[in-house]
């Protein structure tokens, strides 16, 4: 099933007149003097896959305990689809939980840990074999129906887990670290399929993660935070392309950030003076910041062209260096060279013909070059 014109064209935060499904006012969480959610505040959209990305200790998992009420704010109002959930117990709440650990039970069998939660429910025997039915279907597990969980691979009690958290149709799924105990191929591919679920299923998922390629795969939006504080919230391709801050640009993919002072601002741009070492960026972004003022120029390794000799063209900013060090990884080549003695600058290459030699090698002097609007100008 194709989602991505689907996908594509989903973007409710871009109306104004758009109502949040869930929505963060102002809160506050404090444990003792710790203060791990700080005056957040934060709108997502029904049927948005929304990610909350950071490093440990940031406050993604707090904010999400807090939705699904194991928590309570310190101060501030958390909303969903228009209740305020103040006072409402998470058994009470229409949100469901996936974690890292599976919490499978051990003694029963597939079909009977996605029943449980509706037999706590007492919800009627059709009505749950029903449901346990379409779950199987729906995560790919009707095979394994009659298995016990220690019976099963890692991908498959992960799919058993989702089953069970979309059983009892919570408004709102939440998923925490859901895929960190999965090896790399396999967590890839379910990344995909439960897109594909999201999709199916019209609900609004909210995942919290601290790895970068897996938030920038499955959400709509992601909210990167750090010490208790959201510093972006955007689509993958705007984070990762326009970052808002030195934070931002460093912790979403790789990056090369040069220190750098505005030189001069005009019509057509900004020309920036590199410190270590001295040369010159042109780039046709305007920027708030005053000449003389100190800047950090946000450059991708993807966006940087390694030549031996010098590029053609006018516009095309390039500076000397010395190749030190080469990692082949298959698809791509990552260069590290050497601008100065304290100055590196990464670029990464496509592998687009078989060739196992490098046509550059260790040590070799060359040009790196990028395009005006290859990178951005950060002030913060």
């Amino acid at each position: 099933m194709s989602i991505g014109p689907v996908r594509r064209d989903f973007t409710p935060w871009e109306d104004p007149s758009a109502i949040p499904f869930i929505e963060f006012r102002n809160v506050t969480k404090r444990f003792g003097d710790f203060v791990a959610v700080k005056n957040l505040s934060l709108k997502v959209y029904e049927r948005e896959f929304f990610a909350l990305l950071g490093g440990s200790g940031c406050g993604k998992t707090t904010l999400m305990r807090m939705l699904a009420g194991f928590e309570n704010p310190s101060e501030g109002q958390i909303l969903l689809d228009g209740q305020d959930l103040a006072g409402v117990p998470p058994f009470r709440r229409p949100t469901n939980m996936m974690f890292q650990s599976y919490a499978l039970f051990p003694h029963m069998s597939v079909e009977a840990n996605i029943a449980f939660g509706l037999k706590q429910d007492n919800i009627a025997k059709t009505e749950i074999d029903a449901r346990v039915k379409e779950m199987l279907r729906l995560t790919k597990l009707e095979a394994f129906a009659k298995r016990k969980p220690h019976q099963l691979s890692g991908g498959q009690r992960q799919r058993v887990a989702l089953a069970r958290s979309l059983a009892k149709r919570p408004k709102v799924l939440l998923l925490d670290e859901p895929l960190g105990a999965l090896d790399r191929k396999l967590r890839e591919e379910t990344q995909f399929e439960l897109m594909n679920l999201q999709e199916e299923l019209k609900m609004t998922f909210l995942i919290v993660t601290h790895d970068q390629e897996e938030a920038m795969t499955v959400a709509d939006r992601i909210a990167v935070m750090d010490a208790g504080e959201i510093v972006q919230v955007s689509t993958p391709a705007e984070i990762y392309e326009t970052p808002s801050c030195k934070f931002v640009a460093d912790f979403i993919g790789d990056i090369n950030l040069i220190e750098a002072t505005v030189l001069e601002k005009h019509a057509g741009g900004t020309r920036l003076q590199a410190s270590d070492p001295e040369f010159l960026i042109d780039t046709d972004q305007q920027t708030a910041a005053t000449e003389g003022e100190q800047v950090w120029f946000a450059l991708r390794p993807e966006k940087v062209r390694i030549n031996h000799g010098s590029p053609s063209g006018e516009s095309v900013n390039q500076s000397k260096a010395l190749v030190w060090d080469i990692a082949y990884m298959g698809d791509v080549s990552i260069f590290h060279s050497r601008l100065s003695e304290s100055k590196t600058m990464r670029s990464t290459v496509a592998n687009v013909t078989r060739t196992v030699e490098q046509p550059i090698s260790w040590d070799d002097e060359v040009t790196l070059s990028w395009e005006r609007n290859a990178g951005v100008i950060l002030t913060s």
